[in-house]
């Protein structure tokens, strides 16, 4: 049956044992690569749409968010112990689940990345709008700065750093690790500059109602927020790098988790307590939709009367520091975010490019997708249809829209890894695991329930996405990949596709921001 072509483990880890990679990362590695990766659009760009959400309430969406990615993580981490090559999720699922969800993952994956490459781009563009106004009083015109959703007709800043992002992967250009280390540590400063600077402006008053849409308002802003929390599996991936794997991933893991969730609420307290985060109403006291054209005219109604509230800005934390006197810091802090969210785009984008790669690799996709440039040693075709795809999405739709597409794919690969985890748990169960879930038959249940809450509480818009994509994709299974899996047909192909990617120009030479070396593929070591 299509349901149970299954990829054994052996087989899948035999390209891993020809190539054992140095265990050298302790816990406070592991710790620093999670926070690096885990810190970026969600908190500079998605505050607002949690705020209007779910109002002050949002401080407690962040804990919940964080607890489902804590135990999702969990599960993730055994599995990518046992199993540690590219393909990340898809290459679990081929392994336990086999053939027809593996692709389905590998599918959703796609919403990921690329849907989430797009979000931060329209992220970065609101902070470079808001510079430019801010610091040389240039303001780009409404049609081009807002796509249909807000009045405008394209998002073009978010168009060109898409198309510049989309080049530089083709190209191959080297960014040193150093540099990439100097964005990582330049968004923790910004962050806790902010933090220092807001906190003592708090007011209590700003804070009531805690929870103005009510309890399901502080879970729909979970749903998106969840966001702010993509890339914590970066620790779970390097567990066959790291020593003590068994006591080093758990406290990367929890630790880098634990850690950015108490940034996420400092920010969060400071953003609502400094200027007040009460969401916007319809005159039935309904909150208006992130993203919508009601909330877009409401605010610029708002904007002509001179007033800017938390949930209008598309920079929130910079209009933070500028309403509480704070001009210039206001601009350095989005003068940071300018700088560190197009190196988030790359990752995502050249992650987008390596799942795609094993899925050909297996025969699931085109060969055309696994062609290599021959003088830039990049995967050029594979690269400019995403680009194409990502500045398409990145021109028209709102940023939490995006966001929120991007994690109903998310959810659904975390959920069956969740599921994979345990079936594997019973089937093989003397395997040796590097490290072992705690409390798996409780983990696990809690990671998969948690998952289909959050997608639960996703705008409609977004839980009609992936099922209409997920269609699509059975389609195109079902009229290709079906007939020319490799799996089927018999054809022997690398386990994970190392000798391919051994050709593509290394992470090493595209910078890394906190990357995750295993759902981008086989990336480099930290």
């Amino acid at each position: 049956m299509i349901f149970w072509r299954v990829k054994p483990v052996d087989a899948i880890l035999l390209t891993a044992e020809r190539k054992s990679l140095h265990r050298s990362l302790g816990a406070w590695q592991l710790t620093l690569l999670g926070i690096g990766a885990i810190i970026g659009t969600g908190i500079f760009v998605l505050t607002a749409e949690a705020a209007q959400k779910a109002g002050p309430g949002m401080m407690l969406s962040f804990i919940i968010a964080g607890f489902v990615c804590a135990v999702a993580a969990l599960c993730y981490s055994e599995l990518s112990s046992m199993v540690p090559v590219s393909g990340s999720a898809y290459t679990y699922s081929y392994a336990v689940l086999g053939e027809l969800i593996a692709w389905m993952v590998g599918w959703a994956l796609v919403l990921e990345y690329a849907v989430a490459s797009s979000a931060v781009a329209v992220g970065w563009s609101g902070y470079f709008a808001g510079l430019l106004h801010n610091s040389l009083g240039i303001e780009i015109p409404m049609a081009l700065a807002n796509g249909p959703y807000a009045g405008g007709l394209i998002n073009l800043p978010a168009v060109i750093i898409s198309l510049f992002v989309t080049g530089l992967l083709i190209v191959g250009t080297r960014e040193s690790a150093t540099f990439n280390a100097i964005l990582v540590a330049v968004k923790i400063i910004a962050l806790s500059v902010f933090i220092l600077i807001a906190l003592p402006a708090l007011k209590s008053e700003h804070f009531q109602p805690f929870l103005p849409l009510g309890g399901s308002g502080a879970v729909a802003a979970a749903a998106s927020i969840f966001f702010a929390y993509v890339g914590f599996d970066a620790v779970s991936t390097a567990a066959e790098e790291t020593r003590n794997p068994q006591r080093n991933v758990p406290i990367g893991l929890i630790g880098s988790l634990g850690i950015c969730t108490v940034f996420y609420l400092l920010v969060s307290a400071g953003a609502i307590g400094a200027i007040g985060a009460q969401p916007l109403t319809d005159a039935s006291g309904a909150g208006l939709p992130p993203g919508s054209p009601a909330l877009a005219a409401e605010c610029q109604q708002l904007a002509t009367a001179g007033q800017q509230p938390l949930v209008c800005s598309r920079e929130a934390l910079a209009l933070v520091l500028r309403q509480i006197g704070w001009d210039r810091l206001g601009n350095l802090l989005g003068l940071a975010a300018f700088l560190a969210l197009p190196s988030v785009i790359l990752m995502l984008l050249f992650g987008q490019t390596r799942i795609f790669f094993v899925m050909a690799r297996d025969g699931l996709l085109p060969d055309v997708l696994s062609r290599v440039h021959p003088r830039f040693r990049t995967p050029h075709i594979v690269t400019m249809i995403t680009g194409a795809g990502v500045t398409l999405a990145a021109a028209f739709l709102p940023v939490g829209k995006l966001a929120d597409i991007s994690n109903s794919g998310t959810l659904f690969a975390f959920f069956v890894v969740s599921i994979a985890v345990m079936i594997l748990r019973v089937k093989e169960k003397d395997r040796h695991r590097p490290f072992r879930t705690p409390g798996i038959w409780i983990v696990g249940p809690m990671a998969m329930l948690g998952c289909a809450i959050l997608f639960i509480f996703l705008p409609t818009e977004a839980q009609l996405v992936f099922p209409v994509w997920g269609l699509i994709g059975l389609t195109f299974y079902f009229l290709y990949g079906y007939r020319r899996s490799h799996l089927a047909l018999g054809i022997p192909t690398p386990a994970g596709g190392e000798e391919l990617l051994a050709e593509i120009r290394p992470l090493a030479d595209l910078g890394e921001e906190g990357a995750n070396p295993d759902e981008a593929g086989e990336r480099a070591a930290p």
